[in-house]
């Protein structure tokens, strides 16, 4: 995730152009700031459901075989 700080400046950004709108040089650092974000985000998230084990109620594991593989690669779950 980004620090804190690039954190606060990405919010900083977005008050400033509500209120008083951005210069160019503030517009491109906030798209930058942005892009950076959604590259982390997307990777967590990426990360998170790579890791997942689906099971049903009755206990049996429904993970897609898309997944397992992944899994597999990664070496999670005891997948072999």
């Amino acid at each position: 995730m980004l620090s804190p700080e690039k954190l606060a400046r990405i919010n900083a950004l977005a008050k400033k152009k509500k209120s008083d709108g951005l210069t160019d040089a503030e517009a491109r650092e906030q798209k930058v700031l942005r892009e950076e974000y959604l590259t982390a985000f997307r990777g967590g998230m990426r990360h998170h459901i790579e890791g997942m084990k689906i099971v049903d109620p009755e206990g049996t594991d429904v993970t897609p075989e898309k997944l397992k593989e992944i899994q597999k690669r990664k070496g999670l779950h005891n997948r072999e």
